[in-house]
């Protein structure tokens, strides 16, 4: 189970870039959470995933030598949406589709995968932990960032450029 968990239900044994694909799974998923249980309960899905994905990726690496096999993915969903939540906050406060908020995703997206693979500060500080909390919350760290980034990209076009 742990690791049907830590590969998001087999996403991560994917070929080439599975960290990729772990975010680009995390979309519809995030987007089918924002719909169902709103805005909140998305946030809780989310603590939700870091907390079972620490466990699982503790399970599933115990007693390897690598602390962060590629196909471990669940980090890269926590991490994606956290960078999601300020276009699902957004998105309920106009009242409308998420997928209304389009630029966000794209922001998100690029935001969190450059972030996750360059590991600027705390990012690569985690990564360098070695241990399944390092895994986590490097992802964490880089959808912060990236969330960040989207509340800073929707403040120029709703704010500066009145969008």
């Amino acid at each position: 189970m742990s690791k049907f968990i830590a590969t998001f239900f087999g996403v991560g044994n994917l070929p080439k870039a599975p960290g990729t694909w772990g975010s680009l799974a995390a979309l519809p998923v995030g987007y089918v959470l924002h719909e169902t249980v709103g805005f909140y309960g998305f946030a809780i899905a989310t603590v939700a995933v870091f907390i079972i994905g620490w466990w699982a990726t503790a399970a599933a690496t115990k007693g390897r030598d690598n602390h962060d096999p590629s196909e471990i993915v669940i980090d890269e969903v926590a991490g994606q949406w956290i960078a999601l939540l300020p276009v699902s906050l957004g998105a309920t406060h106009a009242g409308a589709d998420m997928l209304a908020l389009w630029p966000g995703w794209v922001v998100a997206f690029v935001g969190f995968r450059l972030f996750d693979i360059w590991k600027p500060g705390p990012v690569g500080w985690a990564d360098r932990r070695g241990d399944a909390l390092g895994v986590m919350l490097d992802d964490v760290f880089a959808g912060i960032i990236a969330a960040i980034c989207v509340m800073i990209g929707a403040g120029i076009s709703h704010g500066l450029l009145g969008v």
